[in-house]
């Protein structure tokens, strides 16, 4: 199974390409910070493994949870990726640690608070309730990130605090689970 391409009011969500390359390493690495310090050369055998990664999963009867792009419909520009992603960090709003699904959102800095990350994040919700059956959504940040904690909650998560702080990408987190 692979997942189609989403179509939103404003927005198509659709598998990355080889060709997205220059602007993926740029949103990644230069505009948002977060994920800097890779080469282009690095950066690239990463784009061409997700690539890959779509057949092959889907080749292997395994859940599509990967990256993808996140394009303005008007324009066919690519301004950001999203995803769900197998997500193993321990969740403490259980008694237990247990894999969830991972909803992820990065948008460039010129693409942003227009919200371009809840209409994508909705939009691989629906999806992942109603086709995927997927019972539990997670996405995480860090305490200073007030913005994807602001998607969270437009998104419907209920919002959870790691209190041990670390590690950074997981002291905040959003939960949703399908009704």
């Amino acid at each position: 199974m692979r997942i189609p391409v989403l179509e939103t009011e404003r927005l198509q969500i659709r598998e990355l390409r080889l060709d997205d390359l220059p602007v993926v390493h740029r949103i990644l690495d230069q505009d948002l910070g977060d994920f800097g310090g890779h080469s282009l050369d690095m950066r690239r055998r990463w784009l061409e493994w997700t690539v890959l990664a779509y057949e092959q999963l889907a080749n292997l009867h395994q859940p599509p949870y990967n990256d993808r792009a996140i394009v303005e419909r008007e324009t066919r520009e690519l301004i950001g990726l999203c995803g769900l992603v197998p997500c193993l960090g321990p969740y403490w709003s259980r008694t237990r640690s247990v894999p969830e699904v991972g909803l992820y959102w990065a948008v460039s800095h010129a693409h942003q608070r227009r919200g371009y990350a809840t209409e994508a994040g909705q939009a691989l919700i629906t999806y992942a309730f109603t086709t995927l059956n997927v019972q539990r959504i997670i996405a995480t940040t860090d305490f200073e990130n007030a913005a994807s904690i602001g998607v969270m909650r437009k998104l419907g998560m209920r919002i959870e605090r790691n209190t041990r702080g670390e590690p950074e990408w997981l002291q905040v987190f959003g939960v949703l689970e399908r009704t």
